[in-house]
C-alpha cells in the first residue's frame, strides 16, 4: 500500500512540475522575413492566417516588440545570446562558408532550457553555421538535443533541397520533397514523444517561411495564381548557393500559399497540443527575425508587408526591425490582450530564465518580461532604450544604427546625418526632428557611443 501511495505521489509531483506553477512547455515560432503586416490579426487584409490569429485572440499581441536585427543571422544570435547587436559579435549576414557559430563560453537560449530539465529541439533554418559538421556552428553544440532543417542558411533559400540535415547527418531527400512540410512534421514527432514521457520542453521552429525563394506546395500555389493571375507573366528568381532553385511563375501567389501552408502547419500543432492535453501547460510564442523582404519577385508594396511601417528588411527604420509578437499561455496569459511594451528579441532569454529558474548569464542585455505575461503590468520592468546596428561583408563594417528611447527614435546610416522621430506622433517615420532638436540628436548620440562595442579586429 505504501508502495502505490508513493508511486502516486511522484506522478502527481511530477504532474505539477508543468503548466503555470511549475515548468510549462515552451514552442517558439520564427518567421523568416515576415514583415509587421503579414498576419491578418495585424491588419493583413489580401489572406487570412485564422490559426496564427488564435495566438492573439487567445493570448496577447505585442505592438512594440523588435527582432534582433534587420538580417537574418545576427537577429538569431541576438535571440540566442541576450545581447543586443552592440554587443553581439555577429552583426550582419555572414555567408555559411564563413560561418556564424556562438561563442560556446556562453550560456545560450537551448541551454537555459537544458539546465532547468527541458528537453530541447530546433526544426528549421539555424542560420548560423552549416549544421552537419561538428563544431561551434552546430545547434547540438549550444544545448540543443535534436535538429532538423536545412543544412546552412544559404540552402535554406530553396525549399527542395537535396539533402537535410537530421541531427548532425546530412541525408538525401526524394526529389521534390517540400522540406518546410517535413521539419514542421519532425517537431510535432518531439513535441509527442517528450509529452508522453512527461518530460517539459523546449521547441524551437526557425522556419525559412516567407524567405525567398517563394516556394510553396503544388497544390496551394495553384490555388493562389487562380486568385491572382494577373502575376503569371512575372518569374521569380533567386539562388541558393551550391544547391538548385526552381524558379517561381507567379511569386504573388507563391507568397499567399507559403502563408497559407505555414498557417495550416501551426494550426496543426495547436490541435496537437489540445489532443494531447496539455493545452494550458506549453507557452507558444510567435515572432518573425526581422522585416518583409523584397527579393525572388516577392511584391512587399503590393502586400503591405510592413503594415504602413516606413523600411523593409536591410535597413533599421520600424519596417525593417517591428515584429509581430503573440503569446499564449491558457490560463496564465488573458485572452485578447494587447500591449504597447517596448521590447526585442534579448529579452527572450531573461524571460525563459525567471521562467525556468535559472540564472540569468552574464552577457545579457535584456529584461524579463513574465510580469506582463502573468498581468503584472505594474511590476513590468522598462528599458531605458533599445539599440541596433547592422554591419555588412566579411569584416562586419557598420552600415546602419538605430535607438529607440521612449517615443523617440533615432536612425542612423554610414556617413548621412542623424534622422530622429517621435514615434507616438509619426509611427511612419515621416517627419524628421534632427534639425529642431539638436539636444535629442546629442543625447541619441550618447547612447549609440555607449552601446556600441568594437568588434574585435574590426575598423572603426
Amino acid at each position: 500500500m505504501k508502495s502505490i501511495l508513493f508511486s502516486l505521489f511522484i506522478i502527481l509531483s511530477a504532474s505539477c512540475l508543468h503548466g503555470a506553477e511549475g515548468r510549462p512547455n515552451v514552442i517558439y515560432i520564427l518567421a523568416d522575413d515576415l514583415g509587421y503586416g503579414d498576419l491578418s490579426c495585424y491588419g493583413q487584409e489580401k489572406f487570412q492566417t485564422p490559426h496564427i490569429d488564435r495566438l492573439a485572440t487567445e493570448g496577447l499581441k505585442f505592438t512594440a516588440h523588435y527582432s534582433g536585427n534587420t538580417v537574418c543571422t545576427p537577429s538569431r544570435a541576438v535571440l540566442m545570446t541576450g545581447q543586443h547587436s552592440g554587443h553581439c559579435y555577429v552583426r550582419g549576414n555572414l555567408k555559411s562558408e564563413i560561418g556564424a557559430s556562438l561563442d560556446p563560453q556562453m550560456t545560450v537560449l537551448p541551454e537555459v532550457f537544458k539546465s532547468a530539465g527541458y528537453a530541447t529541439g530546433a526544426f528549421g533554418k539555424w542560420g548560423m553555421g552549416v549544421t552537419s559538421e561538428s563544431g561551434a556552428a552546430n545547434p547540438l553544440s549550444h544545448g540543443f538535443d535534436e535538429f532538423c532543417g536545412w543544412k546552412s542558411q544559404t540552402i535554406a533559400h530553396t525549399y527542395y533541397p537535396s539533402t537535410y540535415v537530421d541531427n548532425g547527418k546530412e541525408l538525401k531527400l526524394k526529389e521534390g520533397t517540400y522540406l518546410h512540410d517535413v521539419v514542421m512534421e519532425r517537431a510535432r514527432d518531439f513535441i509527442g514523444r517528450n509529452s508522453k514521457s512527461g518530460t517539459p520542453f523546449f521547441c524551437y521552429i526557425p522556419t525559412a517561411v516567407p524567405h525567398a525563394a517563394m516556394h510553396a506546395p503544388e497544390d496551394l500555389h495553384e490555388k493562389w495564381r487562380k486568385v491572382f493571375p494577373e502575376f503569371d507573366d512575372k518569374i521569380g528568381k533567386y539562388a541558393a548557393g551550391p544547391e538548385d532553385c526552381p524558379d517561381v511563375i507567379n511569386p504573388i501567389a507563391g507568397f499567399a500559399a507559403m502563408m497559407e501552408n505555414l498557417d495550416r502547419e501551426i494550426g496543426r500543432i495547436l490541435d496537437q497540443l489540445e489532443k494531447l492535453g496539455i493545452e494550458k501547460d506549453t507557452i507558444v510564442m510567435f515572432a518573425s527575425d526581422n522585416g518583409a523582404h523584397r527579393e525572388g519577385g516577392h511584391d512587399p508594396t503590393f502586400w503591405n508587408s510592413s503594415g504602413d511601417l516606413r523600411g523593409h528588411k536591410r535597413d533599421m527604420h520600424e519596417g525593417g526591425i517591428r515584429s509581430p509578437m503573440l503569446v499564449r499561455w491558457p490560463g496564465v496569459v488573458a485572452p485578447n490582450q494587447t500591449s504597447d511594451h517596448i521590447s526585442a528579441f534579448w529579452d527572450i532569454l531573461p524571460t525563459m530564465c525567471e521562467l525556468t529558474g535559472q540564472p540569468v548569464p552574464n552577457q545579457n542585455d535584456g529584461i524579463s518580461f513574465l510580469p506582463l505575461l502573468k498581468g503584472n503590468r505594474d511590476a513590468q520592468k522598462s528599458h531605458n532604450y533599445l539599440y541596433w546596428e547592422f554591419c555588412k561583408g566579411p569584416q562586419q563594417k557598420i552600415y546602419s544604427q538605430a535607438v529607440r528611447k521612449g517615443k523617440w527614435k533615432a536612425y542612423l546610416q554610414q556617413k548621412k546625418p542623424m534622422e530622429l522621430y517621435d514615434l507616438e506622433a509619426d509611427p511612419y517615420e515621416t517627419n524628421d526632428l534632427a534639425a529642431s532638436m539638436p539636444e535629442m540628436v546629442s543625447e541619441m548620440r550618447a547612447i549609440i557611443r555607449d552601446a556600441h562595442t568594437p568588434l574585435p579586429g574590426a575598423s572603426e
